[in-house]
Parts: structure tokens; sequence; C-alpha cells
């Protein structure tokens, strides 16, 4: 059995989709699989990724679902995947050739069941990191304490150990299409902290088509999604209660645009999340003016 998986979730992603391979194509270390979550494609994503695995050159395993959206396709992987360890590279990223060794060789070294897996860095085409690196005098940390006490700024690529990312699935909601990633993330910091490696692992492209640059779009398309991850963060044990108020805010205004007049009852911490309703009225009138999209990180 190999150690890791290299998963892509992909939906229409054929034009962009050879990049990545080329760059598997030129791994230095070949202990991975590349799992292809092809999340209810049209164009010709089956038919291309046929032609590679006809070629023998990678390891490859596609598995073809009905659109769930990029949650949805992440449930699909963890299920599928029997590796030690996984990655996702989406379908407009690609992986530096030396990149896959690292990882292998640093958990062979360094990994264990006390940590959750390995966080890495993410950085543009031409090799610019993206944000900062990670701070150097601690080896592990959680993903939360990394942005939220140290400091560390910007899309970070993260390792996980698969038994792990089993464990709370994201939910599906009918005619919804996007749950924060970082729902399973940041449970996973109740328990374990992240091994740091201040090393390139993906290099990072910002399409017009992503969803990093189109979340006013998922804002108002998936409400329920978005009510449920701000519900979610805002149990967080470990977070601030000036990270649970801007999660309150997001969450009342959620709420409003599906209606849900009894979002305060629902909510776990009822009294931030009185204080945060004014906010939250100004937030949803934001949302539903603003046009085109704005920019974020993946994560």
């Amino acid at each position: 059995m190999k150690m890791l998986t290299v998963f892509t979730p992909t939906y229409n992603r054929s034009y962009c989709l050879n990049n990545c391979y080329q760059s598997l194509l030129r791994q230095t270390c070949d202990d991975f699989i590349w799992l292809i979550i092809d999340d209810g494609s049209t164009d010709d994503t089956k038919e291309l990724v046929d032609s590679w695995i006809s070629e023998d050159k990678l390891d490859i395993r596609y598995h073809w679902q009905e659109n769930q959206g990029m949650h949805g396709a992440h449930n699909t992987a963890y299920e599928l995947i029997e590796t030690e360890l996984n990655v996702c590279i989406d379908s407009d990223d690609f992986m530096p050739e030396h990149a896959v060794e690292k990882i292998v060789e640093f958990w062979k070294v360094h990994g264990s069941e006390k940590v959750s897996g390995i966080i890495g860095l993410d950085s543009f085409n031409d090799n610019k990191i993206i944000g900062t690196k990670l701070p150097k005098k601690i080896k592990t940390s959680t993903l939360f304490d990394l942005y939220h006490k140290h400091g560390v700024v910007g899309d970070k690529k993260l390792v996980f150990r698969t038994e792990l990312t089993k464990k709370y699935p994201y939910p599906l909601f009918k005619n919804e299409k996007y749950v924060g990633l970082a729902y399973k993330y940041y449970n996973l910091d109740r328990d374990y902290e992240l091994l740091l490696l201040n090393e390139i692992l993906c290099c990072v492209e910002y399409l017009a088509d992503g969803s990093s640059l189109n979340m006013f779009n998922q804002y108002r398309k998936n409400p329920k999604g978005f009510a449920f991850y701000r519900k979610e963060l805002m149990k967080l044990p470990f977070a601030s209660k000036s990270f649970k108020f801007r999660q309150a805010i997001h969450y009342v205004s959620s709420n409003l645009i599906i209606k849900n007049w009894k979002f305060l009852s629902e909510a776990p911490i009822k009294g931030l999340t009185f204080l945060a309703i004014p906010f939250g009225f100004l937030l949803y009138f934001f949302i539903q003016h603003k046009r085109g999209p704005f920019k974020t990180t993946k994560t």
C-alpha cells in the first residue's frame, strides 16, 4: 500500500486538469495514488482521464458522482481513500516536483498518531509564498492557532492522516453546494496538532470560475451551508469571544437569507448572537446588494 493519496475534486475543469497531471508525472517519488473525484462534469473530463489511465504512467483512480459541491467531493474522497495520508490538490493547482517526496520523507521521520498530519506552504506559480511562512520556533500547532495566535496569513497546504479525515463528514443541503471545509479541520484541532513543514507543497492559481473568487455568489446561493458552518465555529472551545462574535454575525446574516426566524433559539451562544443581530442585518443587506466576486482564501 502506498503512503499518500493526492485527491483532486473537479467539475468541468478538463481545460486545466492537465497541468496537475503533468506535475504528478514529474514527482521524484511515486509513493502516491491520484484520486480524481469528478463532481458531475459534463465536459470531456472522463475521456481525458481515461486516456491518462491507459498510458499507465500513474496509479490513477477515477470516481464520477452527481454534482454535490466541493465539500461533497471531499466527503466521497475521504470515503474512498485507503492510504495513511491524503492531500487535496485542486484541479487548477499543481505540485512542485519534490512535493510528494518531501511529504513522505518528513512523515517517515516525524509522523505519529499524536498529530493529525502536516501543514506546508502554498505558493503562486512564480514560487512566491502565499501569505507568510510558518513560525520556525514551534514544531507543531493546531490550524486555528496558526492563524489566530501565531499570525500566519494566506492559504496553506494540509496533509492529513486518513483515519481522521473520515471523521466530521460535511452535511449536504438540498439545492446547495457549499459548506466551509475548515469545519472538519477545526474540529480535528480539538484533539490534535499538525506538524509544521516550511516547504512549498502546492502551486496555486486562482481562476475566474473558482470558488475562492466567487464567495459573494456562494454566500447567496448556499445560506444553509454558511449558517451551519458559522454555527459550528461558534462551538469551538478554544476560539476567542471576538472570533465567535464574527461567526455570530455571519450566522445571523445567513439565517436572514433563508428566513429562519428561529435562529436565536437555535444558536449555540444566544447572548452573543443577540448582540450580533444588528450587525448581521447590515451584513445581510450588504450581501444582498453586492454583485461580483471578491477574493478570499481557499481553506
